[in-house]
Order: structure tokens, then C-alpha cells, then sequence
């Protein structure tokens, strides 16, 4: 399995309820894309706030197979997505990897 780590900066626009309407965005994209096992999308709420350098909005995406990462960046509703972002966004931080696990 593969894991797809996403933080988000948005721009001084952003609004608390926009902001709400791309995690909804990205929960949705559980439903529409095949290879994704688990999904979670939410605001950051650390309390390191001397830390989050502006990034407010996180994503995890676990996927099956290397090829199921593969495929999720042309796929029409993430590119859909990423098509919502223009004009919001100031910065993206993508972080891949496969998941190693014990033993």
C-alpha cells in the first residue's frame, strides 16, 4: 500500500467556511476513485501554531497499489478538485510513500 500525504497553504481570500467546502471536496473523493482504502481530510487545529507556516488544510489518501497513486492525479474528479483550488491556494506540500510495516 502507497500513502499520499497533502498539506495545504491558502491565501489571505480563505474563509473558514470555504475552507470546509474542499474537505467535503476531498472526503468525496473516497466514493469516486477507485484504488483508495482509506481517506481523511480535515482543518489543522495543532496547537504548534509557531509551526503550520500557514498550512490549514491536510489530506491522507491510502491507496492499494502503487498503480491506484499512479492513476489518482489524471483522474477527472481529482483533477476536477484541483481545478476548484485555483485562485485559493498559495503553497501544496505532497509527501509519497510506500507503507513499511512491522515485521
Amino acid at each position: 500500500m502507497y500513502e499520499h500525504l497533502v498539506v495545504f497553504k491558502f491565501n489571505s481570500k480563505i474563509t473558514p467556511a470555504k475552507q470546509q467546502e474542499f474537505v467535503d471536496r476531498l472526503l468525496s473523493l473516497r466514493e469516486r476513485i477507485p484504488g483508495i482504502v482509506d481517506l481523511s481530510a480535515g482543518i489543522n487545529v495543532t496547537e504548534e501554531s509557531d509551526k503550520i507556516q500557514g498550512y490549514t488544510l491536510g489530506l491522507r489518501v491510502t491507496f492499494d497499489h502503487l498503480e491506484s497513486l499512479r492513476a489518482y492525479g489524471p483522474h477527472p474528479a481529482h483533477q476536477e478538485f484541483v481545478a476548484s483550488l485555483d485562485g485559493w491556494v498559495d503553497d501544496v506540500i505532497v509527501a509519497d510513500y510506500p507503507i513499511k510495516t512491522e515485521g
